[in-house]
């Protein structure tokens, strides 16, 4: 496709709530967690600044050129889930509720929940969150984002892992070799969640993921 990308720094930080705000309004997952179109309007904002600070702090954040697509990547090590997003004795998910939401009990369910499901045993990159302005959407930003990355990944040899939140997004991670991994998740009273995985590709496997 062309699409420039950088790897963003704090002083994006704005950028990336703001492009992860406005994506993930109508995601299935999103409105589990903030029920409510005005309820989620005046506080989604707050879960997507404790991801990207996490993720600014500890991993990469991806975003293209012109500031409409970002992606967070965590690198995951053979024995952990990464920061924010462990097991059920981590106190990451609650340290998110106390600054995100005190009272939603979602916002700490949900950091649980993957991570009950997250596979461990192998290090791999994490996909933790993928957005593209909604007036952009469909124009192929948010493969080109994933593809750059995934091709670090068969360059160093290294699988990835993510939790599709949607069938749309489920789909286009199938076209970009991801397969399931596990049961889908099921939200208690909401959404299903798609655990899904992918091997690291061979030069002689690959089969363009720019598209």
């Amino acid at each position: 496709m062309g699409v420039a990308i950088r790897t963003a720094g704090d002083e994006d930080r704005e950028l990336v709530v703001r492009l992860l705000d406005e994506a993930f309004q109508d995601d299935p997952v999103s409105g589990w967690v903030f029920p409510g179109e005005e309820y989620r309007r005046t506080t989604h904002h707050r879960l997507m600044a404790a991801f990207t600070g996490i993720v600014l702090a500890e991993g990469r954040i991806d975003v293209t050129e012109d500031g409409s697509a970002c992606a967070l990547w965590m690198s995951v090590p053979a024995d952990g889930h990464g920061d924010g997003d462990g097991g059920a004795d981590d106190d990451g998910p609650a340290q998110v509720r106390r600054a995100v939401d005190p009272g939603n009990e979602r916002v700490e369910l949900i950091g649980r929940l993957t991570a009950g499901v997250h596979p461990s045993g192998r290090a791999h990159e994490y996909l933790w969150m993928i957005g593209v302005a909604p007036a952009r959407q469909g124009e192929g930003l948010g493969t080109a984002l994933i593809g750059s990355a995934l091709d670090r990944c068969d360059r160093e040899g290294r699988p990835a892992y993510l939790e599709a939140s949607s069938e749309r997004s489920r789909r286009l991670y199938e076209r970009l070799g991801f397969a399931p991994a596990g049961a889908p998740l099921a939200l208690p009273d909401g959404p299903c969640m798609w655990p899904m995985w992918r091997e690291p590709r061979t030069a002689g496997s690959r089969d363009g993921l720019g598209g």
